[in-house]
């Protein structure tokens, strides 16, 4: 039985891999896709601009999520402890977020033992 709409039952089975994978990334690293995101982000931002801090407005910019979600993110990255927030020094409404230590060290993990794609998103990518 053929689906009615080939984009939904696509994207169906596109969702379906993106679980596989965070699951794949939880069981090997302890973290979800969202953190791992947020993290290689931040990682990628320190190494291409030698400071690793953004707002969450940037950052909300820059992986397209909402404002609320990337609180959502922010929240459980800062209790693992892998970032860390400061004040803007511009603009004290703002804050900052930056990898700890502890971040960068998870964030190169991530970098070093890369998680299978399943082959779905392969032919995406």
């Amino acid at each position: 039985m053929s689906c009615m709409n080939d984009s939904i039952c696509l994207m169906k089975d596109v969702l379906k891999a993106f679980n596989e994978f965070e699951k794949s990334l939880v069981q090997a690293h302890s973290i979800s896709l969202n953190e791992a995101m947020l993290l290689c982000l931040l990682g990628e931002h320190r190494t291409k601009k030698r400071t690793g801090h953004l707002s969450a407005s940037e950052i909300a910019e820059m992986t397209g999520f909402s404002p609320s979600h990337i609180s959502k993110i922010l929240r459980s990255a800062e209790s693992g402890k892998w970032i860390s927030r400061s004040l803007c020094p511009e603009d004290k409404r703002k804050m900052h977020f930056e990898l700890t230590a502890d971040g960068y060290e998870k964030y190169r993990q991530l970098k070093n033992t890369p998680v299978e794609v399943p082959d779905l998103l392969k032919k995406l990518i």
